[in-house]
């Protein structure tokens, strides 16, 4: 890619944990890294003198870079610490297999035990993981061991054996770690339920436990046992304190590609992500521009295909957010909870990350093109019969009714066309009356457009909720140009969009640029009607001075101040020059009460 690509890249990189690939010319990866901000990390390599020859050499054969967004500065590291293992970048130090982070592993075994390990081994056990630091397992084994007494022995604990009376129990026991299931003095359901419980915890989840302990502080203390009770209390507030650690994905999930899809109206974003052995060996997303409007479904599928060839993936199984056809030889799993929809999610997010970045680039490289899509979204998002190319928007602005006013601000494709703001004083309403005022105001801008033959927007946005859009749509009855113009409120609160009529509001994507054009057309003209308001309050307290003084009045205030600007300039004006304006008499009045 030229090097104006390359800038581009960088200046629309998101600013979120992640894992950086460089790339040379002939796609060959040339170096992996980790960041906590993908866009602050990458740009330092791009804006400083580099004092090692070897890092400005990679610099130089850089031409295109490639990015995965994780949930955690954690995360990236064990992401990046795959990825330099399973594809050996030119300008990385190589890792050797044997320095692997450790896990938590739940034994397969009966009454299983709980521990660290940094060997995988494929006998049936439940590896939770990796952990970036032995320090954070530890930490979460001695809450484990805390909450649930577990065994930590590594004797046969068979059934038979156990009725044999084989085994003593030893000092965990009796110091309180453990309950005895060598002696039979606990049984495997209980032991399991615990066992359980623990799994939630490893993964995260800590609702069961904490409703668990709850349950049975309350009942103990109920019935006056309240040693029992505060042991149950300690063990709940050890656990609200731990904050569980993020992990990339659990170490169950091996050879499955993970796809997923957004899309606007006229192309389709897929991510693709290759798991092997419990972690991410491979990120990759692709733009197809649709032709005929196809579905999301139809695309993820002409997707998959491509893709699958593209990497010679092998992979029985696939995760998609929905039901594909893909051929009988692969299953297709459809991920609603755990660890399986995190990784689709994470997919997901990667996909709607690099359609944001094309949308920043497009918005550099081509304004034109970037509008016209904007546009495009905005009319299927708020579901109108045409383009808002212009769009004007209303904001009310008054102190306890005091000096009420409204600004208009105007958008044309998207962007302030300042010199058709307009500001109104309201004049028909007495007192603070939201609705009133905006009806006044939408009336009034309107009927001249009309008397004046000037165009009218696609699209009115109210700021307000469902009160003042009403009062807003009384104002286009009485013109007759309701359904001529769109109309919308946004409420401040929760940022939901009303209609004309409907009771349920829709949500827009926090993150989509209808919202935000909306979003922005909302402050500009808060900004510009408190600006206006403001001003107004300002003259009218000077006015409000120079009419304090006996003999003048409002008209004489407003002649002075038009003039000279400000009180503070009439104080020091010679008489003769304020009676050039306001009068011989009237001029004697003002300069003695100030001299």
């Amino acid at each position: 890619m030229p090097k104006t690509d390359l800038d581009i890249q960088i200046k629309t990189l998101p600013q979120t944990p992640g894992v950086y690939q460089y790339y040379d010319k002939d796609e060959r990866l040339l170096y992996v890294g980790k960041a906590k901000n993908l866009k602050k990390r990458v740009s330092s390599y791009f804006t400083k003198s580099h004092t090692s020859h070897r890092i400005g050499v990679m610099v130089k054969k850089i031409v295109n870079i490639k990015h995965i967004v994780v949930e955690t500065e954690s995360d990236a590291l064990l992401l990046e610490n795959t990825l330099i293992k399973t594809r050996q970048p030119r300008f990385n130090v190589m890792l050797r297999d044997d320095k692997t982070y450790p896990w938590i592993i739940i034994k397969n075994e009966r009454f299983p035990r709980v521990f660290y390990t940094r060997k995988k081994i494929n006998d049936g056990s439940e590896y939770f993981g990796p952990y970036t630091s032995v320090r954070t397992i530890k930490i979460l084994l001695e809450l484990i061991k805390e909450l649930y007494p577990l065994r930590t022995c590594n004797y046969d604990l068979s059934k038979e054996k156990i009725e044999a009376g084989k085994y003593k129990v030893c000092l965990e026991y009796h110091l309180g770690n453990c309950v005895g299931p060598c002696e039979n003095k606990q049984a495997e359901a209980d032991y399991m339920q615990n066992i359980e419980a623990i799994r939630q915890i490893v993964k995260g989840n800590f609702k069961d436990s904490i409703y668990f302990f709850e349950q049975k502080m309350a009942m103990h203390a109920e019935n006056m046992e309240f040693e029992e009770a505060q042991r149950y209390k300690t063990k709940l507030e050890r656990l609200q304190k731990y904050q569980a650690k993020s992990t990339v994905i659990h170490a169950s999930i091996t050879n499955v590609d993970v796809y997923s899809i957004t899309s606007d109206e006229g192309y389709g974003y897929i991510n693709y992500l290759k798991i092997n052995k419990g972690a991410i060996v491979r990120s990759h997303t692709i733009e197809i521009k649709k032709k005929l409007d196809e579905s999301d479904r139809e695309l993820l599928e002409l997707a998959i295909i491509e893709l699958r060839q593209r990497f010679d993936s092998t992979s029985k199984e696939i995760y998609v957010p929905f039901k594909v056809k893909v051929g009988e030889e692969i299953k297709v799993t459809v991920p609603k909870l755990g660890d399986k929809k995190a990784i689709v999610d994470l997919s997901l997010r990667n996909a709607k990350e690099y359609r944001m970045e094309k949308f920043k680039q497009m918005k550099i490289v081509d304004p034109d093109r970037h509008t016209n899509r904007v546009m495009a979204q905005m009319k299927e998002d708020l579901r109108l019969s045409a383009e808002p190319r212009h769009i004007e928007c209303f904001d009310n602005s008054n102190i306890q009714g005091t000096n009420p006013v409204a600004a208009c601000v105007v958008f044309k494709n998207g962007k302030p066309s300042k010199k058709d703001y307009r500001k109104f004083n309201i004049k028909t309403v007495e007192g603070p009356d939201d609705f009133a005022s905006m009806e006044e105001v939408v009336y009034r801008r309107y009927r001249r457009l009309k008397e004046e033959d000037e165009p009218l927007p696609q699209l009115i946005v109210i700021d307000g909720g469902k009160g003042q859009l009403s009062s807003a749509v009384k104002a286009l009855d009485i013109l007759g140009l309701r359904g001529k113009i769109a109309i919308v409120g946004i409420a401040k609160r929760l940022e939901e969009i009303y209609f004309p009529g409907d009771k349920i509001p829709i949500y827009l994507d926090k993150r989509s640029e209808s919202l935000k054009i909306i979003q922005q057309l909302r402050n500009e003209a808060h900004r510009f009607g408190i600006t206006f308001h403001r001003n107004k309050r300002s003259k009218a307290a000077l006015g409000s001075e120079l009419e304090q003084i006996p003999g003048v009045g409002e008209k004489t205030a407003v002649e002075l101040l038009k003039h000279f600007r400000s009180v503070a300039t009439i104080k020091k004006t010679e008489k003769q020059k304020l009676a050039e304006i306001i009068g011989n008499a009237k001029a004697t009045i003002v300069y003695n009460h100030y001299h």
